[in-house]
């Protein structure tokens, strides 16, 4: 089991997400957006430091805003959105707010689906219609439970089902909408909608609406070349591969960190470990990665490794509510006598020091990571990134730029480390959960990475094309052109 005291054990980053289900039920807004308030400035590690940046006139102004603007929410659903507005002001991840008490019962749908809007249109009227311009989004998708069928109305289209194995989705039930400008909405499993502001084209296949939803074109299909073929794989990857790019390079991609990952990262490591090894270039490309454990790239780090690592540590808010996750522990049914004598005394020293910043690691800040042996082969190693990359995918980043091997590609990223390990707590209601974080980073202010991100060594420009950031890396380390 990981304790969550320890040095760096950060959780997958959340954005602003809003309820889990899309539902007509009244609220008590105003009454919720004082218990979201009072509950996020007693326990939240990162509230004073926000406050310290923006200024207590700043927050006092946009709260005062918010104030008003509840009085006149009646919908839980509406109410979340406002709330996670509000949220909005402290930082731009690791925080949450969902709707609680409107989940459909075992085989129900996950709302009244009655009045949802239908398009009766058949498979072969779409392929008749299909687009005939590789940048024309009529024709069929697919996407994980979903065949999508999308047509074309004036200057904007919508997307119906064609096939489902979610029995709640229907055929010809409007699954998605785009405007005119690129922007529309998605309509998750649940019904609740996904916002996009632009789709972003990956190759001639295949559209990214938001972090979570990708769609790859069924009919028709246009050619892809190697490199857009390969950039697709990697995209819709859900486990890590390798794939030789050269005599001199390996591409290693790892879609994400997260704790279910880590044996599948350790197998795929010691199934390559001989190719690796004797391999003068490796490529890692974690882009759009989730986050998630420190502990999933761990044995990544001899493959960098050319001295010793410094890991700055992070400190814990004590309260009441704090504590209930560390007392949480110890109903675990397999925590061993060694593990229940950290928790009982890590839970002392916070009981002990309510109200304050506890670092569980006593007095050192800083952890020097130290190996015994630094490989001869990868000799250099390129990071690929993006702006998507954010918490554990930036504590990864922070350790391997260390490293005399390592160089960084592509983008700055997300920027959401120094305030981490979220925790959640339950309106009195029953009807919204506010994710927050217990922790704070020693990094900051010296070197915050929150709203910032983590810039790279090779800024890759909008003239790269995301599917040729994998070739411009190896073209980088093979000391070669690199020729579009």
């Amino acid at each position: 089991m990981k304790l969550i005291f320890r040095l760096f054990s950060f959780l997958s980053f959340l954005l602003f997400i809003v309820p889990a289900v899309q539902a007509q039920k009244t609220c008590n807004c105003p009454e919720a957006f004082r218990w979201t308030k009072e509950t996020f400035e007693k326990n939240d590690a990162g509230f004073e430091y926000a406050i310290q940046q923006k200024g207590r006139d700043m927050y006092d102004k946009h709260t005062a805003i918010f104030s008003e603007r509840v009085k006149t929410v009646k919908d839980q659903y509406e109410c979340a959105e406002v709330l996670s507005e509000w949220l909005k002001f402290f930082r731009k991840g690791h925080l949450s707010i969902g709707v609680l008490g409107v989940a459909s019962q075992p085989g129900e749908p996950a709302v009244n689906t009655k009045q949802w809007p239908v398009l009766t249109v058949s498979e072969k009227d779409i392929r008749q219609k299909a687009g005939k311009d590789e940048k024309d989004y009529a024709g069929i998708w697919h996407t994980g439970a979903y065949t999508i069928g999308i047509v074309k109305e004036g200057k904007s289209y919508k997307g119906v089902i064609l096939e489902s194995t979610n029995p709640d989705w229907k055929r010809q039930q409007v699954k998605m909408e785009i405007k005119e400008d690129g922007s529309g909405i998605y309509y998750m499993g649940n019904f609740s909608p996904a916002k996009f502001d632009k789709i972003e084209w990956m190759g001639k296949n295949a559209v990214k609406l938001t972090p979570s939803v990708m769609l790859e074109r069924v009919f028709p299909k246009f050619s892809d070349t190697e490199d857009q073929k390969l950039y697709l794989r990697e995209l819709f990857a859900k486990k890590p591969f390798v794939e030789r790019l050269s005599k001199e390079t390996l591409l290693l991609r790892i879609p994400s960190f997260g704790d279910q990952q880590k044996p599948v990262i350790d197998s795929v490591l010691s199934a390559f470990d001989k190719e690796i090894k004797s391999t003068k270039n490796l490529i890692i490309d974690i882009r759009n990665g989730t986050g998630g454990s420190d502990d999933s790239y761990t044995n990544l780090i001899p493959l960098l490794y050319t001295n010793p690592i410094r890991i700055v540590g992070l400190e814990f808010l004590s309260t009441p509510l704090n504590n209930k996750r560390m007392e949480g522990y110890l109903s675990l049914p397999d925590l061993s006598e060694k593990s229940r004598k950290q928790v009982n005394d890590a839970l002392k020293l916070l009981n002990d020091n309510l109200g304050k910043f506890v670092n569980l690691n006593g007095v050192r800040r800083v952890t020097i990571q130290k190996l015994d042996t630094v490989l001869p082969f990868p000799q250099q190693v390129a990071v690929i990134a993006n702006e998507a990359n954010g918490s554990t995918d930036e504590q990864f980043l922070l350790a391997a730029k260390q490293s005399k091997k390592v160089k960084i590609f592509g983008k700055t990223t997300f920027g959401v480390l120094d305030i981490s390990n979220m925790y959640s707590a339950k309106s009195p209601d029953g009807m919204f959960e506010l994710g927050y974080c217990l922790s704070k980073s020693y990094r900051i202010p010296g070197m915050a990475i929150d709203n910032i991100g983590i810039q790279p060594d090779y800024f890759l420009d909008a003239t790269i094309p995301n599917e040729l950031w994998v070739k411009y890396a190896a073209s980088v380390l093979e000391n070669r052109e690199f020729q579009q």
